[in-house]
């Protein structure tokens, strides 16, 4: 199998699939700068660093840079029409489009009928002031785009609020507020591969962010069938096979869905259940290829 990998060629994901791979596919490093597509000349063309994307049996999208909006919609371009000429793209545009865009998800994941926190989204600071004190004052303020815990705050305080969310305004921003869910220090990360879930409790006690790069600690969790329903629902309702799903239980032992992630990171999550989550992954793309 050729494995095209969306990602940095000095991305440890990309080293840590050719170790599992053991020589059996060939995984090569592709970028979204480098994407390039010719047309008019017989059959279009796709192209990244002089990697016939066509040619690969397969492209895995493990990394999202930032862009321009031209530079971003002609990426999610490219991915619709290799997936439409047939190539396995996983995880699908449409996926990564929706779960990119936290409003967009969120709203895919209450109309599959999980529970989610109370949210305001809103484009002016007036409106964001209003959704401020409906949420009690105490709310978590995040960019609409954006994973791992980058730029996000929680405010409790009237005046630092107007202050945040008129700097938003005045930069164009969305702002999309939601309500500070109480819990323990600790969330649940949920990895869909396909059917299989495999999941970790991520805890800070230092922090009420939850996320391993600030500092949170992993450990097993065991998935029993409930968490993996509700995982397979959120991963189902954004499109996306391969999926991290964010789950926050609340003091009273309810659980809330926060948010899907279409690019899910493993690094943590192998250490902490010693599993071979990128050999599983092959796995599931193998299997995706095969039924084609």
């Amino acid at each position: 199998m050729l494995l095209a990998l969306l990602s940095s060629p000095k991305s440890w994901y990309l080293r840590d699939l050719q170790r599992a791979a053991a020589g059996e596919h060939d995984i090569v490093p592709v970028t979204f700068a480098h994407m390039t597509a010719a047309l008019g000349a017989g059959d279009a063309k796709w192209t990244s660093g002089g990697v016939d994307l066509r040619a690969a049996d397969a492209l895995l999208v493990r990394t999202m840079p930032p862009g321009s909006l031209e530079q971003v919609v002609f990426r999610m371009d490219v991915l619709a029409r290799l997936k439409a000429a047939g190539t396995a793209v996983i995880n699908p545009p449409r996926a990564i489009e929706a779960a990119v865009d936290k409003y967009l998800a969120l709203a895919k994941l209450q109309a599959a009928g999980l529970r989610v926190p109370r949210t305001i989204v809103c484009q002016t600071a007036d409106d964001a002031m209003e959704g401020f004190r409906a949420l009690g004052g105490d709310v978590v303020l995040k960019p609409l785009f954006g994973a791992e815990g980058r730029g996000i705050a929680r405010l409790v305080d009237e005046d630092l609020a107007l202050r945040a969310f008129t700097m938003l305004e005045q930069l164009g921003a969305v702002l999309y507020l939601q309500e500070f869910v109480p819990h323990e220090g600790a969330d649940l990360r949920l990895l869909v591969i396909g059917r299989r879930v495999l999941g970790m409790r991520r805890r800070n006690l230092l922090d009420w962010r939850t996320n391993v790069s600030r500092g949170a600690t992993a450990e097993p969790l065991e998935v029993h069938a409930d968490l993996a329903i509700m995982a397979i629902k959120a991963a189902d309702a954004i499109g996306a096979p391969l999926a991290g799903v964010d789950l926050v239980p609340g003091q009273n032992g309810e659980l809330y869905a926060i948010e899907v992630n279409a690019v899910p990171g493993w690094k943590a999550l192998s250490a902490a259940l010693d599993v071979d989550v990128a050999q599983l992954v092959l796995e599931y793309v193998e299997s995706v290829v095969g039924e084609k």
